[in-house]
């Protein structure tokens, strides 16, 4: 999706949605949102699973605006429930991915070269940042504990409430949009990495931390929560056998998780590698092959016997790098 900065997304909520009817959940609350959509409202997924504290935290920072932070594992869909929340809402909602390229200039905007009336101008071309807080957008920061230091100074300006944004090469202060929203996921919580999982993460000065008014906690799902979402995702498994399938699956990936905590291993099994591992076996119908290339070929060859063994526990079969281990 190209985003134009010139474009003025000024509408406001004009109805209110029910929590409990459109999410699912036992709950009164309704919440402000569009009627109509604009070409920023993400796609809606109808078979989405919710997660309900992470879904009522998502809701509190677009119904009051709240600064929130969704922190967890990788895969555990931290960014796309902030999208499937602003579907349902209508609310126009744009992604940055802070990694190394991201820079202030990107950010704040910067001089370009323009034609308008045939004339060569040098003229200055608003960032994604002035461009959003100016409109009725959400804008979600993923990666957040992987920005770059000037990057997240910029952020800084903008994470109070009502934190205006000063653009000192225009001498312009901007007001925020009454409904413009600022929301982050983050694999770390500001303190930095301890497991070797993320590289490129650091620790975010925790006077910026303090700004973020709701900070969430998103992990992987309990096993019948998890079923339903991968089930939701592929749909030729869900029937009886493919269920008890899909159970095992997650009965191993929670194998992984508790041997990475354990240092037994140094990778572990994402929902997002579990539905890969679903759609290969809907692919291929071959259990063993469709595990290999979605996760077993991804770990450390040293390992491979040890999550051999956690695929022999939930399976009662062996890998092909199981047995070729064996006849060497």
């Amino acid at each position: 999706m190209t985003i134009s900065t010139s474009q003025n997304l000024s509408a406001t909520p004009d109805i209110k949605v029910s929590v409990g009817n459109t999410f699912g959940f036992d709950s009164n609350l309704e919440v402000p949102a569009f009627s109509e959509p604009s070409e920023y409202v993400p796609a809606l997924d109808p078979d989405y699973c919710f997660d309900k504290e992470t879904t009522l935290s998502i809701l509190a920072g677009f119904s009051h605006n709240r600064r929130v932070m969704i922190q967890g594992l990788h895969g555990s869909g931290k960014s796309t429930h902030i999208e499937q929340v602003a579907s349902r809402l209508n609310w126009p909602c744009v992604r940055i991915n802070l990694d190394s390229h991201i820079s202030r200039l990107d950010l704040l905007g910067k001089d370009a070269i323009v034609i308008e009336d045939g004339k060569q101008l040098t003229k200055f071309v608003e960032g994604i940042l002035p461009w959003a807080i100016q409109n009725s957008v959400a804008l979600v920061f993923d990666e957040y504990d992987a920005g770059r230091p000037d990057v997240m100074f910029v952020i800084q300006r903008v994470l109070e409430a009502e934190g205006k944004l000063t653009l000192l090469d225009q001498n312009r202060v901007l007001t925020p949009n009454p409904y413009f929203r600022l929301f982050a996921t983050a694999n770390t919580v500001g303190l930095g990495d301890s497991t070797g999982l993320y590289h490129g993460t650091q620790q975010i000065n925790q006077g910026q931390m303090d700004r973020w008014q709701i900070v969430s906690v998103l992990n992987y799902l309990d096993e019948e929560l998890e079923q339903k979402v991968i089930l939701s995702k592929v749909k030729d498994l869900d029937n009886k056998e493919g269920k008890e399938t899909v159970l095992n699956m997650i009965r191993l990936a929670n194998l992984t998780r508790k041997g990475f905590e354990s240092g037994d291993i140094s990778t572990l099994m994402s929902p997002r590698t579990v539905i890969s591992w679903a759609e290969n076996y809907s692919i291929f119908e071959d259990l063993v092959k469709s595990f290999e290339l979605s996760f077993l070929n991804k770990s450390d060859e040293t390992e491979r016997p040890i999550i051999s063994e956690y695929f022999q526990r939930c399976f009662g079969a062996e890998t092909n790098s199981s047995i070729s281990s064996e006849s060497n």
